[in-house]
């Protein structure tokens, strides 16, 4: 008897939809809530090693307000665990996915923790971000799209000569831009 092997969705090419010489008119026109804040509970975790759970709520609240409620379920033990484990780990797997055991976190918040904490470089995910390259409506994450777009992101900010922050900014912004 044969099994059949699961299926993998194919992932479309991604292509930014503007020119890398635009990213930092379009990074220095973000005009989403003021992150100074989040970046600075981002290097104070990467530095302990882990977040708080007062960090941990402050970061999932910045990505999605939504959260708020079902994150602040999880207790500190839990959220200084999870987090540890994932800035920890060598596999980029369990980075993504070990935060997504908590309750309330997704690919989007696990993106954000690994954007903002993580020695290595990551972006965010989200539909703005996926629109700028080149995917009009989001498809579902899974963790083969998560890799190819890690991987093209850190491609995109290597070429640009930027850090992933402003890639960041700008892949929203641009997105934002084109929005009704």
């Amino acid at each position: 008897m044969t099994v059949a092997s699961p299926r993998v969705a194919s992932i479309p090419p991604l292509k930014l939809q503007f020119s890398l010489s635009q990213i930092p008119d379009l990074a220095a026109r973000y005009s989403f809530d003021e992150d100074t804040d989040v970046i600075r509970v981002g290097r104070a975790a990467r530095a302990r090693g882990c977040f708080t759970k007062p960090e941990f709520v402050t970061l999932c609240a910045w990505k999605t307000a939504r959260s708020k409620p079902l994150v602040a379920a999880n207790s500190a033990a839990e959220v200084e665990e999870a987090t540890r484990l994932a800035l920890a780990a060598s596999g980029e797997a369990l980075r993504i996915q070990i935060p997504m055991a908590l309750h309330g976190v997704s690919w989007g918040t696990s993106s954000v923790l690994l954007h903002l904490a993580h020695r290595d470089r990551y972006p965010i995910i989200d539909y703005r971000a996926l629109e700028a390259l080149g995917l009009p409506t989001a498809p579902t994450c899974t963790l083969s799209l998560w890799l190819v777009y890690v991987a093209k992101c850190r491609a995109l900010a290597h070429a640009a000569n930027v850090d992933m922050r402003t890639l960041d900014r700008a892949m929203w912004q641009w997105s934002k831009e084109r929005s009704p």
